[in-house]
């Protein structure tokens, strides 16, 4: 499997949708539980942290204001980011009614330096947490 997709509507305004996916106080209340740094920058640096799970850390590759937001982590805790080690997460943001369609793209699982079992894995693994996280999200949405 090469790529994760997701796609939800989030019953609120695209800005709350965009605050939620970059900003770290709201990120921690449906993703990384254990709270996030983020440097919204491209190159910026990432840090996402889970109590079970350990810290992950990543960087910035691309913000478009309200619209784009892309980074790049290592999926071991704890270890830097490389080519081999991460994969891409890209949400994309578009109003739609009164809300946001919200597309969530992880990538990179073919390029992992893992065994093709694992990769299977990994791509499984991210496909239940983006569903859950997903689910969290829109449920949060009236309170954003």
């Amino acid at each position: 499997m090469e790529s994760v997709e997701r796609e939800v509507y989030v019953d609120t305004r695209p800005e709350l949708v965009w605050a939620a996916v970059t900003q770290s106080e709201v990120l921690a209340r449906w993703y990384a539980f254990g709270g996030a740094d983020i440097d919204l920058r491209p190159g910026g640096r990432m840090a996402l942290r889970w109590d079970e799970h350990g810290g992950f850390l990543g960087f910035v590759e691309r913000v478009e204001p309200g619209r784009r937001f892309a980074y790049r982590y290592a999926i071991e805790p704890g270890v830097e980011p490389a080519p081999g080690n991460s994969n891409l997460v890209e949400f994309t943001l578009t109003p739609e009614a009164d809300g946001t369609r919200l597309l969530v793209v992880e990538s990179g699982f073919e390029r992992l330096d893992v065994t093709p079992e694992q990769q299977a894995g990994q791509a499984a693994q991210a496909a239940t947490a983006w569903d859950n996280s997903l689910a969290l999200l829109t449920a949060l949405a009236p309170a954003l």
